[in-house]
C-alpha cells in the first residue's frame, strides 16, 4: 500500500471528541477498579453472608471469567448493531448489576450479580475503544486519546485499594460497588447526547456455532488458568487448557470456510496487527506475574499491611500513568516501534532490579523497580492498542478492540497462573532442604501458610520458620524476576526487527516497512450524532 500525497489528510478531533473522550475514560476506570475493590471486600462478606469456600471462589472469579470469554462477541455485537447503542445498554445493565451486587442478601444472589456484571463489563471495554477509533481520526491525536484511555484504566486499578478500603472502614462491603452507579449514570446522559454511532454497513449473517466455539473455546481457557493460578499443575487444568486450544482450533477452521466470519482471519495476515497482538500480550504476562509475588513480597516478607502495600504499590501506578501519557508525546520525535522499544528496555531495567532484591531491605529496591516496569510497558499497551486498530478496517473496530482486550485479560492471567506455577515450585523446593525436621508440611506450601503457622509455633522455632520461608520466597521473586528480564529483552528484540507501524504515524509515511495496516472508510449509521 502507497501514500497519496494529494489525499486531505483526516478531519481532526475538536471539543466535542475529547469531551466525549471524558465520557468514554468512565467505563475503563469503573472496570478495573470494580475487579480490585472485591478482594477487599472478601473478609467482610464473609462476614455478611458467609459463603462456601467454592462459592467464594466464584463470587471472585465469575465476574472476570465472563468478562474474558465474551469480549469478541460483544465486540462483533457492537460492529453490528452499533458501538454506542451496545455502550449504553452494557451501562445501563452494569450501573443496574452493581445494584444488585450491592445490596446481595446471600451467596447464590452475589454469585448471580457479578455474572451479570461481567456480562455488561464485556460490552463496555470494545465499545469504548472502537469508538475512540471512529472518533479521532487524525493518528497523533488518536495515540493521545488512547494513551489518556489506558491510564484512566491504570488509575481505576490503583484507586480501587485506597477508595475501597476507606469506604469499607465506614459502610457495610457492598457500598464499594455502587462507586460505578452515578458515572454509569452520567454516561447514560451523556453518551447519546456526545458520542457518534457507527456500525459495520455490512456486516453479514452471524453464524450460531462460531459463536459457541468462540465462548466455549475462551471460558474453557480462562477456567484452566484459573485452576492452573489456584491449584497449580493438575490434570483437570491441563485438560482444559488442552480442550479450550482444540475448540480455538476448530473455531479458527470455520472461520476460514465462511463468507462472513464472526472473526475474519485476515486480520492476523497484517504484521503490525500481529505483532502488536503478541507484544501486549506477552508484556502483560511478564507484568501480571512478577507483580503477583511482589505484592505477597511486600505483605509476607517484608511485613506491610494491606492498605501500606497499596500505598507501597502507589510508584508503580504513577509510573503506569506517566508512561502512557507521555507515549504519544514521544511520538515527535521517534516512531511508535522505538517508543515501545525504548520503553520496554526500561522495563527490562525494572526487572533486572528486582533480581537484585534480598529478603532484608528490599522495599526501597521493590518499589523504584516497580515504577520502572510499570514506566516501560504502560507505552506498549497504549501504542499498541492504537497500533492494533489502526491497522485494520474501521468497519471491525469493534471486533478488533475486542480482540486487544482478550489477549490483554489472558496475559494477565497466564502471567499468574505460569509464573506463579514457577515461582511456588522454586518456592516449596528451596523451603523444604530449609525448613527445621517436623514442621508441618502446610508452612511448604505458600508463603502465607508458612506465615500463618509461624505464629502457631513457640517463639524461636516461629521465628526459624519464617526466616526460611522469606527466603525461600525471596529466592522465588529472583527466579521469576530473571525470567521477565530474558523474555521482555526477547520482546525488545522482536519490535527492533519487525518494527511494527500503524498508518498515519507521522514518522513512517512512507510505508517502506510493508507494514502498515489496509485502508478503508467506513460509513457511520444514520442514527450519528
Amino acid at each position: 500500500m502507497t501514500h497519496d500525497p494529494t489525499a486531505s489528510p483526516p478531519a481532526r478531533a475538536g471539543k466535542r471528541e475529547w469531551t466525549a473522550l471524558g465520557v468514554l475514560a468512565l467505563p475503563a476506570l469503573l472496570i478495573s477498579l470494580d475487579t480490585t475493590v472485591l478482594h477487599l471486600a472478601v473478609p467482610h462478606l464473609s462476614g455478611g453472608i458467609d459463603p462456601s469456600g467454592l462459592q467464594l471462589l466464584w463470587i471472585v472469579d465469575i465476574y472476570s471469567f465472563l468478562i474474558a470469554g465474551l469480549l469478541i462477541i460483544a465486540g462483533t455485537l457492537g460492529d453490528r448493531f452499533g458501538r454506542r447503542r451496545l455502550l449504553v445498554a452494557g451501562a445501563a445493565g452494569f450501573g443496574l448489576a452493581s445494584v444488585l451486587t450491592a445490596f446481595s442478601t446471600s451467596a447464590e444472589m452475589l454469585i448471580v450479580s457479578r455474572a451479570l456484571l461481567g456480562i455488561a463489563g464485556a460490552t463496555l471495554m470494545p465499545s469504548s475503544m472502537s469508538l475512540i477509533r471512529n472518533m479521532f481520526l487524525d493518528a497523533r491525536q488518536r495515540s493521545v486519546a488512547f494513551s489518556v484511555w489506558i491510564a484512566c484504566f491504570l488509575v481505576g486499578g490503583a484507586l480501587g485499594p485506597l477508595v475501597g478500603g476507606a469506604m469499607l472502614e465506614h459502610f457495610w462491603w457492598g457500598s464499594v460497588f455502587l462507586l460505578s452507579v452515578p458515572a454509569m449514570v452520567l454516561l447514560l446522559i451523556l453518551g447519546p447526547v456526545l458520542l457518534p454511532e457507527y456500525r459495520d454497513p455490512n456486516p453479514g449473517r452471524i453464524d450460531p456455532a462460531s459463536v459457541l466455539l468462540l465462548v466455549a473455546s475462551l471460558l474453557t481457557t480462562v477456567y484452566g488458568l484459573k485452576l492452573l493460578t489456584g491449584e497449580g499443575f493438575g490434570v483437570l487444568p491441563v485438560t482444559l487448557l488442552l480442550a479450550g486450544l482444540a475448540l480455538a482450533v476448530v473455531f479458527a477452521v470455520r472461520q476460514r470456510r465462511l463468507t462472513h466470519p464472526l472473526l475474519d482471519p485476515a486480520l492476523f495476515r497484517e504484521r503490525t496487527f500481529t505483532v502488536s497482538l503478541v507484544t501486549m500480550g506477552v508484556a502483560l504476562f511478564v507484568m501480571s506475574g512478577s507483580q503477583f509475588f511482589v505484592a505477597q513480597y511486600l505483605q509476607m516478607v517484608v511485613g506491610l499491611s494491606p492498605l501500606e502495600t497499596g500505598l507501597a504499590s502507589l510508584p508503580g501506578s504513577v509510573g503506569g500513568v506517566t508512561g502512557a501519557l507521555l507515549a504519544p508525546v514521544a511520538l515527535r520525535w521517534m516512531r511508535s516501534a522505538y517508543v515501545m522499544t525504548a520503553g520496554l528496555t526500561m522495563a527490562v531495567i525494572g526487572f533486572a532490579v528486582l533480581t537484585q532484591v534480598e529478603t532484608e531491605g528490599g522495599l526501597v529496591p521493590v518499589m523504584i523497580a516497580v515504577g520502572m516496569l510499570n514506566f516501560g510497558v504502560a507505552p506498549t499497551i497504549a501504542l499498541g492498542t492504537d497500533m492494533m486498530i489502526a491497522s485494520a478496517p474501521p468497519e471491525k473496530a469493534g471486533a478488533v478492540s475486542a480482540i486487544s482486550e482478550t489477549c490483554q485479560e489472558l496475559g494477565l492471567g497466564m502471567g499468574v497462573a505460569i509464573l506463579g506455577s514457577i515461582g511456588t515450585a522454586v518456592y516449596r523446593a528451596e523451603v523444604a532442604d530449609t525448613l527445621p525436621a517436623g514442621v508441618a508440611s502446610r508452612a511448604q506450601d505458600t508463603i502465607g501458610s508458612a506465615v500463618d503457622e509461624a505464629g502457631r509455633l513457640p517463639d524461636e522455632l516461629g521465628t526459624t520458620v519464617l526466616t526460611a520461608a522469606r527466603e525461600a520466597f525471596t529466592d522465588s521473586l529472583f527466579h521469576v524476576s530473571v525470567i521477565c528480564t530474558v523474555v521482555t529483552l526477547l520482546i525488545v528484540v522482536t519490535i527492533a526487527v519487525l518494527r511494527p507501524t500503524p498508518e498515519g504515524d507521522g514518522h513512517a509515511l512512507d510505508d517502506a516497512d510493508g507494514l502498515n495496516g489496509p485502508g478503508g472508510t467506513e460509513v457511520p449509521s444514520r442514527t450519528s450524532s
